[in-house]
């Protein structure tokens, strides 16, 4: 019976000799994270405040379409994907997303007019056989020096034998006189010369990716909704506990405990700090303890819910009395040019012509944050809008489109010292304006909205 409900559903092929029955796989399968789902509580708590839950297999071929109208536009048989992130949006599938950041030990090849075939690491395939975009999964051959030693360029030639046999197998044009075009995000330098030595060309595929994930579908766009619910949730946590005497440490676990319990995945910094370490920015939390009368900012920076980030940033002050002159003309510095510049961001808008726009105080006089904007989605990504006074040396033009989300971002720090202010709003563009997603208050006071 339970090979039978497996079949009715998706099943991909499962390359590697595997000796646990079809029972076992299914069981598994069905006990993945992605399977699992949020639970009934948390999407009962979405329900309950008006959100509407994504249809995950839309969303899923949403992704691959867009990965894949990338792939023909640039002319490319197929992409290799090592980034977990790309991995997540092209497959909807993940392995110790953290750990193979810096492990090159699973990856997937999707080709342009063929199959989506997953490489897993160690026997894995459970973890991927929910995903009804996903048609193959095969064990993933590792060339690290971690796990290769000194075999590597043995292991390597093997593995590039491999992926070059399933590019040629369904390349676009069987009369393309290379190996095949492919589209890679990241790759050692050994592995590349391996796969050259087959014939493949190999082209950028970073950029073809970033651009891919810029447009959110109706799906995504509902699952960012419930991720920044969540996200809020657990802010809320954290400041349950903001208090004289707490550490920055405690408030960040709190932020962290209460994410994974709605269905978070990591956070990708540990941007929070208190008193004189707000200015400048980018401090990471530590042990010291917020006293009362101080700032204290954060930046979320949170991998939450379907694995959609959430990347926002609010200043509070710690204690009962009121912000001190400085402490609230900073702050409302950073207020403004939250709100002036996110009423520049319009579908159709051109980057530069936001940059030219921007309204932020003097450099001269306040450090700022590294940009005025930048894209999120499952994590920051592009574009990233830059200041008038950085344009000649890292500014690039674009536009902005329906459905892309962008956080608008401010860092006010007065160069004379003091404190500084790190606010941050994430805004879905329309088609006829934009909305700002996030909805917790820029008050000084967190919730009550109360600035002094």
């Amino acid at each position: 019976m339970a090979e039978q409900a497996f079949e009715s559903r998706h099943r991909p092929k499962i390359g590697s000799a595997r000796a646990e029955p079809l029972e076992w796989l299914l069981d598994h399968t069905e006990l993945n994270m992605h399977a699992l789902g949020p639970g009934a509580e948390l999407e009962a708590e979405w329900l309950t405040a008006g959100l509407e839950l994504p249809d995950r297999p839309a969303m899923r071929k949403y992704r691959l379409e867009r990965v894949r109208e990338r792939l023909r536009s640039a002319d490319c048989d197929a992409a290799l994907l090592y980034d977990p992130v790309n991995i997540r949006y092209a497959t909807d599938t993940t392995n110790m997303s953290l750990w193979t950041m810096h492990n090159a030990v699973r990856f997937a090849v999707v080709n342009t007019d063929g199959p989506v075939v997953v490489f897993e690491f160690s026997d894995g395939e459970f973890l991927d056989a929910h995903s009804e975009v996903v048609d193959e999964i095969r064990p993933a051959p590792s060339y690290t020096h971690f796990l290769a030693g000194p075999r590597a360029d043995e292991i390597a030639q093997r593995w590039a034998a491999e992926v070059a046999a399933l590019v040629v197998e369904h390349a676009r044009t069987s009369s393309r006189l290379s190996g095949g075009r492919v589209a890679v995000d990241r790759l050692d330098l050994g592995a590349a010369h391996a796969l050259e030595s087959h014939g493949i060309e190999l082209v950028a595929g970073e950029p073809l990716m970033e651009t891919a994930r810029t447009v959110k579908s109706v799906d995504e766009i509902r699952a960012m909704r419930c991720a920044v619910h969540a996200c809020e949730a657990a802010i809320g946590e954290m400041e349950a506990i903001f208090e004289p005497g707490v550490s920055e440490l405690d408030l960040w676990a709190a932020l962290w405990a209460g994410s994974l319990r709605r269905y978070g995945e990591w956070i990708e910094t540990r941007l929070l700090s208190s008193g004189p370490r707000t200015n400048p920015w980018y401090h990471e939390a530590s042990s010291r303890q917020v006293q009362a009368g101080e700032l204290m900012g954060f930046d979320t920076d949170l991998v939450g819910a379907y694995g959609i980030c959430v990347d926002m940033s609010r200043t509070w002050l710690c204690g009962n009395g009121q912000p001190s002159a400085c402490q609230h003309d900073t702050w409302s510095l950073a207020v403004e040019q939250i709100q002036r510049n996110t009423e520049l961001f319009h579908a159709g808008t051109p980057f530069r012509e936001i940059t030219e726009a921007a309204w932020y105080p003097d450099p001269d006089e306040y450090r700022h944050y590294t940009s005025l904007a930048h894209g999120v989605g499952l994590c920051d990504e592009y574009p990233s809008v830059t200041f008038r006074h950085k344009w000649d040396r890292v500014g690039y033009d674009g536009v902005l489109e329906p459905n892309m989300v962008v956080c608008v971002e401010a860092f006010v720090g007065p160069r004379s010292g003091w404190e500084g202010v790190k606010l941050e709003e994430q805004v879905l563009i329309t088609k006829t304006g934009n909305e700002v997603l996030t909805t917790l208050p820029l008050g000084l006071f967190g919730r009550s909205g109360v600035v002094g």
